[in-house]
């Protein structure tokens, strides 16, 4: 997400070498290519326009600090802009209510509504140790309660049965009685979308809203409409009392213009950014962190949180003591650390938060991407048990049978295995006294010339 705009605002403030001070001249070509940039990511044109002039009133006339050049000094002025445009902090549910609290969630079909159901309950349950039920009231699309009701069973939620011939709103109600039975701490509403804004849609969601009352009233839109995701969720705003927004397949969205425009336009908060179609695949919306993602900043502190939340610790513990003790590295292992990853959100989650990130060459990206991990997780599941302790009895008969098994071709069989004796090497040196800095020496200069250290 945000790679081109990135990219582009990168490119623009590093003009502004060699000047002194920040004035209407040396900063008006630069402002022309930070709009340009925005209304290429898609931003909607009134957002663009008010944030340009507040960047302008902001930086013109500003004396550059010292150890700061112009250029810096400007992307200081457009991360402040950016994040107070993204709504300054990030903000959280707020279920301090009568139990069950009710969180309706609406949106236009394909959105990721009935999906963010899932995850945002599978987070509840996990960090907050709530006791959840969900409950369809989509009653027009095929398979809709179905798919609530497998998810459901995949997180270990309670699910609350519906059928296609009962009203959305008798369901709604029947449900907060059974929620209130059960003694839940949240009840999910899903409801019916459709494929654009109509008056009998809005007319059905608004009487299901007077009926249960939700604390949070949620707007599910899928970021990759850009523009259209802001006047969507404008019309939504205008019928329903919204608590706020959360944006889906933000992993497919190189622009990023939802992001930006849906704040200014409707003035609720983005709660929450889903990534891909697992049930764990959704992190907390902070404004300040997806300013520094878009400036090229990276957002390490996401991806601290990512690790703490996701990561096995017990393997972690385990790989380690193993390579201090001296033992081989081997392709068991490296399936361990890839799985890691996956969990993490995959390389595309991973690359996405990295400083640096977006100024890699698009081939490299392409090459670390998720396929790519799960080719190579494919190629060590096809080895034998023995092939996977001891790696180096793959030899040619081996190569071919592995890359058949796999779906892949022996030339990928080759690179896994390269990567593989690397990081074997790489672990060897962690293993000796001094590792972390002798590993970090190793890396030096294999690192793209912009990836900072």
């Amino acid at each position: 997400m945000f790679d081109n705009l990135s990219q582009r605002l990168s490119n623009t403030v590093a003009k502004l070498r060699g000047q002194s001070r920040l004035t209407e001249d040396n900063i008006k070509e630069t402002l022309r290519e930070v709009r340009m940039a925005l209304l290429e990511a898609d931003v909607a044109l009134t957002v663009v326009r008010s944030f340009i002039e507040r960047v302008r009133e902001k930086a013109v006339g500003q004396e550059v600090i010292e150890n700061l050049t112009p250029g810096q000094a400007l992307i200081k002025v457009v991360q402040d802009e950016l994040v107070h445009l993204m709504g300054d902090a990030n903000e959280q549910l707020q279920l301090n209510a009568q139990a069950p609290a009710i969180i309706m969630m609406a949106g236009l079909q394909g959105a990721g509504k009935t999906t963010t159901i899932a995850k945002l309950a599978k987070r509840l349950k996990e960090q907050e140790k709530k006791k959840i039920s969900v409950v369809s009231c989509d009653v027009y699309r095929p398979a809709a309660i179905k798919q609530l009701e497998t998810l459901a069973g995949q997180i270990e939620v309670n699910f609350i049965s519906s059928t296609a011939d009962e009203s959305p709103l008798s369901i709604a109600t029947r449900a907060v009685e059974a929620a209130k039975l059960n003694h839940d701490d949240v009840l999910f509403v899903d409801t019916a979308g459709r494929l654009h804004v109509d008056g009998d849609m809005m007319g059905e969601i608004i009487q299901l809203h007077q009926a249960i009352n939700p604390v949070e009233t949620l707007f599910v839109v899928d970021s990759m409409s850009g523009q259209d995701a802001a006047m969507s969720a404008q019309a939504f705003n205008e019928a329903l009392p919204l608590t706020g927004v959360i944006l889906t397949k933000t992993d497919g969205d190189a622009r990023g213009g939802a992001a930006l425009s849906v704040r200014e336009i409707t003035g609720k908060p983005i709660k929450f950014l889903g990534i891909g179609e697992k049930v764990d695949g959704l992190e907390p919306f902070h404004p300040d962190r997806v300013a520094s993602r878009i400036l090229g900043m990276g957002d390490v502190l996401s991806l601290v949180e990512e690790a703490q939340q996701k990561v096995d610790h017990k393997e972690a513990d385990k790989l380690a003591k193993k390579i201090k003790s001296g033992k081989s590295f081997n392709m068991l292992d490296l399936r361990s650390q890839l799985s890691q990853m996956q969990n993490m959100g995959g390389m595309a989650g991973l690359m996405d938060k990295l400083p640096g990130a977006a100024k890699l060459p698009a081939a490299m990206k392409s090459q670390a991407g998720d396929k790519s991990v799960q080719s190579m997780i494919a190629i060590i599941d096809s080895m034998t048990a023995k092939e996977r302790r001891f790696p180096d009895i793959i030899k040619s008969t081996r190569k071919q049978r592995i890359a058949a098994g796999s779906g892949t071709q022996v030339q990928d069989v080759n690179r896994l295995l390269k990567q593989h004796i690397q990081m074997q090497k790489m672990m060897k040196k962690f293993s000796k006294k001094g590792g972390m800095k002798n590993l970090m020496r190793s890396m030096q200069g294999r690192l793209p010339p912009n990836m900072p250290m």
